[in-house]
């Protein structure tokens, strides 16, 4: 467990400023701004998109589906800039812009191993368990010919056997979020093939 960029608190931001969303158009500028590797945006937006296809296939109201998408956007924000202060400079950021709490303790709970923040809400379960899995069944796809298309769970799920291919990705925390999560591997690896295929850095 890497403690050095603890937040050291569970509580983020302010209750009254529930439903107070940064626009996507904002959260990309920010992006822009903030990210200049092509690559971690792609990343952030993978994320982001399979958080929202997450909320709408459980049928949730659009404030809870923005919420849901923003979260994944911004997750990793700070990552290249200031490594050594992420995530405490984007949950800082969206503190002083009064942005929805559940946003904020979601992106705070992205990595609970690394900023000692444990995912409870659904959302914040879910963050977790698409952050490590989305890249890597992207890189996975990067090495298939035909990329996403006619990827299956069970070539995943060996590759994830495979310590040596993207040996970055955490297997750990992958298998740590399904179970805080409480669904299967193969439900997760399934959704993230059909969803990550229709996403593009925009």
């Amino acid at each position: 467990m890497n403690s050095s960029r603890f937040l050291g608190r569970t509580t983020f931001g302010d209750i009254k400023n529930l439903g107070n969303l940064m626009s996507r158009e904002d959260a990309i500028k920010l992006l822009e701004e903030w990210v200049p590797n092509v690559r971690l945006r792609l990343h952030m937006f993978q994320v982001a998109h399979l958080m929202k296809s997450w909320a709408v296939s459980k049928n949730y109201d659009e404030i809870a589906i923005k919420k849901w998408e923003l979260s994944g956007l911004l997750h990793d924000a700070d990552w290249e800039k200031w490594p050594e202060l992420h995530c405490k400079k984007i949950v800082e950021f969206l503190e002083d812009k009064s942005i929805d709490p559940e946003v904020i303790r979601t992106i705070a709970s992205h990595g609970p191993n690394h900023f000692g923040v444990d995912p409870v809400s659904e959302m914040e379960k879910m963050i977790y368990a698409f952050d490590e899995l989305s890249g890597f069944v992207h890189a996975y796809s990067l090495m298939r010919p035909n990329k996403y298309e006619g990827m299956e769970v069970s070539s995943v799920k060996r590759k994830l056997k495979d310590k040596m291919f993207a040996a970055q990705v955490s297997r750990e925390e992958i298998y740590d979020a399904v179970n805080r999560a409480e669904i299967l591997i193969d439900d997760l690896i399934k959704f993230v093939i059909e969803n990550q295929k229709n996403c593009c850095l925009e």
